[in-house]
């Protein structure tokens, strides 16, 4: 598995990334070891670190061969890359909110066709869920603390994902439903699964036969 180029997500899912591919025998640890470099080359494996949303963009275009990143990132952008394992970790829900003491409101307002405004980081993944219910939603695009949005008067109700919720119970949200679950997934770009499909598919069974089960 040599000569491998690997992209590797910062924030949430890092951890799990990382130990993923050490269980799988890259030599990972040199990447947790030494700090704020963004590219690290050792045994003939190169390891990208940026951020989650950029993974994929490097995957499909070739400048990283695989990839880690969460089932989100994927959802929210039609990006061309081969989908190859569900790692298990980094579990998520997507999730529609809204304040206690308007819960009601909203889900009555939505009941009825009317038109909610939404923030979210996630813009494509939230106008597709309302498109489902066949109602209409104002979609702002926020990147920061979604959570703010309602608390001032931004937004009726957020979108966003949550693992433990409790930075929804600190801000007095409550979960209205629930839109997907997300993990971390294994990718690769479409040309080097054809080109180095042995080398690929044996990282890809390495790391599936390192995760501890799921469930």
């Amino acid at each position: 598995m040599s000569g491998l180029r690997v992209a590797v997500p910062k924030g949430a899912i890092f951890d799990d990334a990382l130990s993923a591919l050490e269980g799988a025998g890259l030599p990972a640890s040199i990447v947790r070891e030494n700090g704020r470099r963004l590219v690290y080359r050792t045994g003939g494996t190169e390891f990208i670190v940026s951020r989650p949303s950029d993974v994929p963009v490097f995957v499909e275009y070739g400048a990283a061969d695989v990839g880690i990143v969460g089932k989100d990132v994927l959802e929210e952008h039609a990006f061309n890359v081969v989908e190859l394992r569900d790692l298990g970790t980094a579990r998520c829900r997507m999730i529609l909110a809204a304040p206690e003491k308007r819960a009601d409101d909203v889900r009555r307002a939505i009941r009825h066709a009317e038109v909610v405004r939404v923030a979210t980081k996630f813009p494509d993944t939230a106008r597709r869920y309302f498109e489902r219910m066949g109602r209409q939603a104002e979609i702002i695009e926020l990147h920061g603390s979604i959570e703010l949005a309602p608390l001032v008067g931004l937004a009726e109700c957020i979108v966003d994902l949550t693992a433990t919720g409790t930075t929804l119970r600190e801000n007095d949200l409550v979960v209205l439903d629930e839109i997907s679950t997300s993990t971390a997934r294994l990718i690769c770009n479409r040309g080097a699964y054809r080109l180095r499909h042995q080398e690929i598919s044996a990282l890809a069974d390495a790391i599936e036969g390192s995760s501890a089960p799921v469930g």
